[in-house]
């Protein structure tokens, strides 16, 4: 799941997303509305869900809310606000924010916040993904493969195998570019190598060889990858 925070508080901004990053959430962070906005305009990522500090510079996020809503954009959004009498609670739902979190907060209760949201809009992710003979388990986090005798074997992956995994079993039998996968899968501003995808798809390969799942994922040269059911 791809996550827009915006903090203008760099060190909370930078703890919130470090606390996304171990829940393996892909986090863009932005310190200002405007240029939260230019992220959601633009085609460079596909967000699920988002986190709006209400005092921001250039824009507040209770315009940046007001904003998206307009758009018609339906992005369930968190507002984080210092500003915690009820008049300004029900300002902040009534600009189109679906929750909303005091500061301080514990990162604790903030996840599980994120979670209840996604529990709220079911149309962000299902409990599972399942294509042909593998599952994939948001409750735990965790990927299964059941194999020809009905044994469900259990497939640890890392973060970015995980993600892309999910990704392409969101799409099963579609081509996706390695453009779209890496500007879906890291962050916009992330400094990454040109073989990165490449490289994650081999350790994604790799680990579901090893319980003996066929290679599902078909490189198609030149263009991208397609979770092939066929």
């Amino acid at each position: 799941m791809r996550v827009l925070l915006v903090e203008d508080e760099v060190d909370m901004g930078k703890a919130i997303k470090q606390a996304l990053h171990q829940e393996k959430y892909v986090v863009d962070l932005v310190f200002n509305g405007l240029e939260a906005w230019e992220y959601l305009d633009s085609k460079w990522a596909q967000y699920t869900l988002a986190i709006f500090d209400w005092s921001l510079p250039g824009m507040s996020g209770l315009e940046l809310c007001k904003k998206i809503r307009k758009s018609g954009n339906c992005l369930p959004v968190l507002m984080l606000t210092a500003k915690d009498r009820m008049e300004d609670k029900v300002m902040g739902l009534d600009a189109g924010a679906d929750d909303y979190l005091v500061k301080p907060f514990g990162m604790e209760e903030l996840l599980a916040r994120l979670r209840a949201l996604q529990r709220r809009f079911p149309n962000i992710e299902n409990q599972q993904i399942v294509v042909g003979n593998v599952i994939l388990d948001y409750a735990t986090r965790s990927v299964y493969y059941i194999d020809l005798n009905n044994y469900k074997h259990q497939i640890f992956l890392s973060k970015k195998p995980f993600l892309i995994l999910e990704y392409l079993m969101k799409h099963p039998n579609q081509i996706l570019t390695t453009e779209q996968i890496r500007y879906q899968l890291w962050e916009v501003n992330s400094d990454v190598v040109s073989n990165v995808v490449a490289a994650q798809i081999r350790l994604l390969r790799r680990e579901l060889a090893a319980v003996g799942c066929p290679n599902l994922i078909e490189t198609i040269y030149g263009t991208g990858y397609r979770l092939n059911l066929s």
